[in-house]
């Protein structure tokens, strides 16, 4: 750098989510991979808290603890898939919905600050994971004809539309759904971090690099827009887990519904 001249604005962008090994010769050991396995320990320990020394009047913990768990039970898995059975689900989507909500903040929290489902292959493995329940789950109550058949073939579509629905149906119920899925958590996580970034990095250049007093002042209102945009990515970052996480509830109601 010359004095007196500024340094060049370099826009984030994908770059910005190229993580190196946190140990030198431990290529996997990723900060994605440490903000998951954080996560787990977060978690387990969260739950294993509330509920080791449960009692009828709950301590703080416990009463957190319950007030996920029964968010979870109540608000997605008996309302999305509706049937009696819905229990044996629930530890499944608990799991789920913390592990994603929790990897998704991690965005916002000081020194991680990094979205892990920001990088498409944590996306992939949870709409993955989410396919093979949903679809075996069916196939096992259903046998592998029936649920075919129930997954391509409405009730009350004329004989004659088969041929065209059932290709519709099995793009839409059998290969579409894991991709929409994992596409949807990836871009809002990605998405959201880009936008951060360009607040965060263009708020201290104008600051420290423009040479500008007028454009320095620019560049603090930029700051305080980064914080209002991190609060809004906070309500979104809640949300893409609540969605993934209701969406896996509803396909399961699907798979082993009576009725298509």
């Amino acid at each position: 750098m010359t004095a007196g001249v500024p340094t060049e604005f370099i826009p984030p962008g994908p770059q910005n989510f190229e993580t190196p090994p946190i140990i030198h010769g431990v290529d996997w050991f990723t900060k994605p991979v440490l903000v998951s396995a954080l996560s787990v320990v977060v978690i387990i320990w969260f739950f294993w808290g509330a509920s080791r020394k449960a009692a009828i009047v709950p301590s703080k913990l416990q009463f957190a603890g319950e007030l996920g768990y029964n968010f979870v039970r109540n608000s997605i898995a008996r309302d999305a898939i509706g049937s009696a059975d819905y229990m044996r689900f629930v530890p499944y989507l608990t799991g789920l919905f913390f592990f994603i909500l929790l990897n998704n903040i991690a965005a916002t929290i000081p020194l991680i600050q990094f979205p892990t489902f920001s990088h498409i292959g944590w996306a992939y493995v949870a709409a993955i994971m989410s396919w093979v329940i949903y679809n075996a789950v069916g196939i096992r109550k259903k046998g592998l004809w029936g649920y075919f058949k129930h997954q391509t073939m409405p009730a009350g579509v004329p004989v004659w539309l088969m041929p065209l629905m059932i290709p519709i149906e099995f793009i839409s119920n059998i290969l579409v759904r894991p991709i929409s899925l994992s596409l949807r958590l990836f871009a809002n996580m990605f998405a959201g971090h880009i936008l951060l970034l360009v607040f965060v990095l263009g708020g201290e250049y104008m600051v420290f690099e423009s040479g500008s007093i007028a454009i320095g002042g620019v560049g603090i209102i930029t700051f305080l827009m980064a914080l209002a945009i991190a609060g809004l990515e906070l309500f979104v970052q809640a949300i893409q887990a609540y969605i993934f996480v209701v969406l896996t509830a509803q396909y399961i109601g699907s798979a082993i519904a009576d009725e298509h």
